[in-house]
C-alpha cells in the first residue's frame, strides 16, 4: 500500500450548489422541483436542479424538454453565474480556515490537504464537521464531504452519504474499502470502459487486484496502469492548489436545426468562433496549442468529433474538420456545433514560440 496512506485528505462538494443558491435565494422556490438550466423552447439543458427534481429522473445535461416531460411541473430559472461565482468565493473563504493547501476543481467542489493542520487535534473528521457546520451557518446551503487518505477515495466518499452527509475512510480501511468498490465509482472509469471492464470480468476492485498490471495495462492502455494502482491502494497525486489548464473550447446549441453545411459553416463563423477567439485568448499567453477540433451534435442526438494534432490554431484545417464532420450525419440536421483545442504548458524558458491566434 502507498505511503501517502499518512495523509488526510478531505473533499468538499456542495450539494445540488446551483439549485440550492435559488432556492435560498427565492424560498418559494424551496419546496418545488427546480433546475437551473435553459429555456425548452431554446433547446436548453439541464445544468443541475434539486433533490425533488432528482426523483423524477430530472439530471444535469438532460435536455430541459426531456427534463419536462418526466416532470411537468418543474420550474427552470436561467443560471446566474456571477452569483454562484460570488458564493463560491465566500466558501473558498472557508475553506482557507483550515488549510492553505486547497485544489479547487470547480466553483461547489474542492480538495484539501489537512496532514499538517493543527485544527480540532490534526483530527480530518473533525474538521470536515467543522466546515460543513460553516457552510451550513453562514452560506444558508449543504455540503457532504468525504475523508481519505487517497485522493480518488476521498472524491468517492463525498458522494456516498450526498446529500448534507460525511463518509470517512481510515487507513486501516483502505483495502477492504477498495476490494468491494465498484469500478464505475474511479474517476476515469465512463459508460465505455465500465462496459469494457465488464466484459473482461472487472466488476469491482478487487477482481483488479487479483490482476497485473501488464495484462490492464495491455487492454487498456495508460489507464490500465492508472486504474491498476488506485485498486493497489497506491495514488500520490499532491492537492495542487494550481491546476493546469488542458484545452478550451466552446459549443452552443441552436434554436433551429442548421440543415445544410452552408449553414454549418455559417454558424461556425458568425457565432462559434468570435467566442471562442475572444475565450481562447488569454490562454495562450502561457500555453502551446497542441491539437484543434470540432464537435457536432445532430438532430436525433448523436454527436461526432474531429481533431487534429496541430501547433496553432489554423482557421483552414478547422473548417475541413467542421466539413468532415458534418458528413457522417448523412444529411441530418445539426442542433449543436463546438470548437476545442488542447494545451501544452509553454517553457519558463520561452523556447516555444508565442503564436498568433490564428496562422
Amino acid at each position: 500500500m502507498s505511503t501517502s496512506l499518512l495523509r488526510k485528505i478531505i473533499h468538499v462538494d456542495m450539494d445540488a450548489f446551483f439549485a440550492a443558491v435559488e432556492m435560498r435565494d427565492n424560498p418559494k422556490l424551496a419546496q418545488v422541483p427546480l433546475a437551473v438550466g435553459g429555456a425548452s423552447e431554446r433547446r436548453g439543458v439541464i445544468s443541475t436542479c434539486n433533490y425533488q427534481a432528482r426523483q423524477f429522473g430530472v439530471r444535469s445535461a438532460m435536455p430541459t424538454a426531456t427534463a419536462l416531460r418526466r416532470c411537468p411541473k418543474l420550474v427552470v430559472v436561467p443560471g446566474r453565474m456571477e452569483r454562484y461565482r460570488e458564493v463560491s468565493s465566500q466558501l473558498r473563504e472557508i475553506l482557507s480556515r483550515y488549510s492553505d493547501v486547497i485544489e479547487p476543481l470547480s466553483l461547489d467542489e474542492a480538495f484539501l490537504d489537512v496532514s499538517d493542520t493543527t485544527q480540532f487535534q490534526g483530527s480530518a473528521t473533525l474538521i470536515a464537521q467543522a466546515i460543513r457546520q460553516d457552510i451550513k451557518t453562514e452560506l444558508g446551503l449543504t455540503a457532504s464531504a468525504g475523508v481519505a487518505p487517497l485522493k480518488f477515495l476521498a472524491k468517492i466518499a463525498s458522494d456516498i452519504h450526498k446529500p448534507d452527509g460525511l463518509t470517512v475512510i481510515q487507513p486501516s480501511e483502505v483495502e477492504s474499502f477498495i476490494e468491494e468498490l465498484e469500478l464505475n465509482k474511479i474517476a476515469g472509469v465512463g459508460p465505455v470502459t465500465w462496459e469494457r471492464l465488464q466484459a473482461l470480468g472487472f466488476r469491482r476492485g478487487c477482481d483488479i487486484r487479483a490482476s497485473d498490471e501488464a495484462s490492464l495495462t495491455s487492454a487498456l492502455g495508460k489507464f490500465g496502469k492508472v486504474l491498476w494502482q488506485r485498486c493497489q491502494g497506491i495514488d500520490e497525486r499532491a492537492i495542487s492548489p494550481y491546476r493546469e489548464r488542458k484545452s478550451v473550447g466552446v459549443e452552443r446549441t441552436f434554436s433551429v436545426n442548421l440543415n445544410s453545411l452552408e449553414q454549418v459553416i455559417k454558424a461556425y463563423e458568425d457565432v462559434i468562433l468570435p467566442e471562442f477567439t475572444r475565450r481562447s485568448k488569454s490562454y495562450f499567453e502561457s500555453n502551446q496549442v497542441n491539437r484543434i477540433g470540432i464537435k457536432i451534435k445532430f438532430s436525433d442526438f448523436s454527436q461526432t468529433t474531429k481533431d487534429q494534432a496541430m501547433r496553432s490554431l489554423n482557421h483552414e484545417v478547422l473548417l475541413k474538420l467542421l466539413s468532415a464532420a458534418y458528413q457522417r450525419g448523412s444529411g441530418l440536421g445539426v442542433r449543436l456545433i463546438g470548437v476545442h483545442c488542447g494545451l501544452d504548458r509553454l517553457q519558463p524558458t520561452g523556447v516555444a514560440e508565442q503564436l498568433p491566434l490564428f496562422d
